[in-house]
């Protein structure tokens, strides 16, 4: 990619927004937009901005991300994840501008027993899943494979609500504390993310991705390392009794993957990239909390 570019976040006052933009390269230009700047699930909305401000690509970091509320929000969930995705692909497509979409591994059944490679199909098992894999579709059909579209999980950073502030918050509150123990997968610090994306523009990178961070994880041992790193950070008092809890245990009105660690070699090897180890990202990220 050339110098001196200007480039359309949405989603700016997300987590991956704050991360795309204190990663941005010098030579880029940043136009941030949250969603009372920029509705993209408004055709005309998006139609308007792009040609008032005329960026050379755009990474869509906006996403309805309530996977319970979305079984019954499904039209909202819908309106951003689709029918906004499509909008922007239709705007990138009419100003031949490169379009960056954020997916997800709830795309995905989670019945695999082994990493799961970008080309693997596709099988939802709730509305959020749904709404975002319609809107990898509709990129392709009006971008065919010129987008690029990344998968990711687990994500987390310093700024907005995660799983680490709410176990951090919880642990220091409570003196016990059940975590999920089997559904299988890997956190990913969105600063991570947000270089990779910057990478794949860098390189032109096209086509379907995945990108977390290295290495395998349930959501109790994820829970774990939260508050081991608490406690030497000075963040928690002290460690609290864990409990391992069955998805059984902990019924939710939409239904989560039990495996969705997602292979990154592909992703790796064309951005020239490879994600740190979580829990390596995982202390980083968390030093920024004290």
């Amino acid at each position: 990619m050339n110098q001196n570019k200007k480039v359309l976040i949405t989603g700016a006052s997300g987590q991956l927004g704050f991360e795309l933009q204190r990663t941005a390269p010098e030579h880029i230009s940043v136009i941030p937009a949250t969603r009372e700047q920029l509705d993209i699930s408004d055709e005309a909305s998006v139609t308007n901005f792009v040609a008032l401000h005329q960026p050379d690509a755009i990474i869509n970091a906006a996403a309805y991300t309530a996977v319970d509320k979305a079984e019954e929000e499904k039209d909202l969930a819908a309106a951003i994840n689709a029918i906004g995705a499509k909008n922007l692909a239709q705007a990138a497509a009419d100003h031949e501008i490169k379009l960056l979409q954020v997916s997800t591994d709830f795309v995905f059944s989670g019945d695999a027993y082994s990493p799961i490679p970008p080309d693997s199909a596709c099988n939802p098992q709730g509305y959020y899943g749904r709404s975002k894999l319609d809107g990898e579709l509709a990129i392709q059909e009006v971008l065919g494979d010129k987008a690029y579209i990344v998968r990711t999980a687990w994500l987390y950073s310093s700024h907005g609500a995660n799983f680490v502030k709410t176990m951090l918050r919880l642990m220091g509150d409570r003196p016990e504390l059940g975590v999920i123990a089997d559904q299988i997968g890997t956190p990913t610090w969105a600063h991570g993310l947000a270089n990779s994306l910057w990478k794949a523009l860098e390189v032109d990178a096209v086509g379907l991705h995945h990108w977390t961070d290295a290495g395998v994880a349930s959501w109790y041992d994820f829970a774990q390392a939260i508050m081991e790193e608490g406690e030497q950070l000075g963040l928690l008092d002290n460690q609290i009794q864990l409990k391992p809890l069955t998805t059984a245990d902990y019924p939710t009105p939409a239904s989560r993957p039990a495996y969705s660690v997602l292979d990154k070699t592909q992703t790796w090897e064309a951005l020239g990239l490879s994600g740190e180890h979580w829990r390596v990202a995982l202390r980083k990220m968390m030093t920024e909390l004290t």
